[in-house]
């Protein structure tokens, strides 16, 4: 059994998913908790590969099964070497998307499909034998907002997802919401249309009250 615990980030495009991790991780090591620190697709070096297979070119680049299949493939390699090790070790996990992000960008976002739902639960169930995080936190913001921040920072490549249309993006808020409304007692939501400091500190209350709940205090 797994002695850490395994937290994944979920949102759309400019969440601040990335910022909010740093700070989590932070607030972790001032209270003597070892960290790690990982993203997908990635965090392993060949889920690394396949990021930039997927994050960059073109939105035609891939049909969407093939997407769905080297996302997936990123996910089994970046458990097998990085998060269920750090995990035995009774380390931290804190994770910049996970395996909600398949089903919200693959199934929801280009239109819900329930055959692809399907074969998205039954390959998730062969890679990880069922394997789920054990807090997830959705930071919620208007997609237009989103996008905007996205395509604002400097030096961004990775803008494959960013070209698709806005009601893409519109699916997978909602689809966001839909998964939390259905496993309230894993997902946090969080209102990200805020400053950084007020998103980090709603974030730590709720994170906090959950943590001592489940008996896996932070202190």
């Amino acid at each position: 059994m797994n002695k850490g615990i395994f937290i994944t980030f979920e949102g759309g495009e400019g969440s601040g998913k990335s910022t909010q991790i740093k700070l989590l991780n932070e607030y972790f090591e001032k209270k003597g908790k070892s960290v790690v620190l990982t993203r997908e697709p990635g965090g392993s070096e060949g889920a690394e590969e396949i990021r930039n297979l997927l994050l960059k070119g073109g939105i035609d680049r891939w049909d969407k099964k093939t997407e769905i299949l080297l996302f997936l493939a990123a996910r089994r390699d970046h458990l097998v070497k990085k998060v269920w090790p750090a995990l035995n070790e009774g380390k931290i996990v804190l994770s910049d998307r996970f395996h909600d992000s398949t089903i919200a960008y693959q199934c929801f976002g280009y239109g819900y499909d329930e055959a692809i739902e399907k074969d998205i639960s039954d390959l998730y169930q062969f890679i990880s034998d069922g394997f789920k995080p054990d807090l997830t936190i959705v930071l919620d913001i208007e997609p237009e907002k989103g996008i905007f921040r996205s395509k604002s920072r400097f030096g961004n490549d990775e803008q494959r997802f960013e070209q698709m249309d806005l009601s893409f993006h519109q699916n997978i808020r909602q689809a966001f919401l839909s998964l939390a409304k259905k496993e309230p007692q894993r997902f946090i939501v969080v209102n990200a249309d805020q400053s950084i400091e007020e998103i980090h500190l709603e974030l730590i209350k709720k994170l906090e009250e959950r943590l001592n709940a489940n008996g896996a205090r932070a202190d």
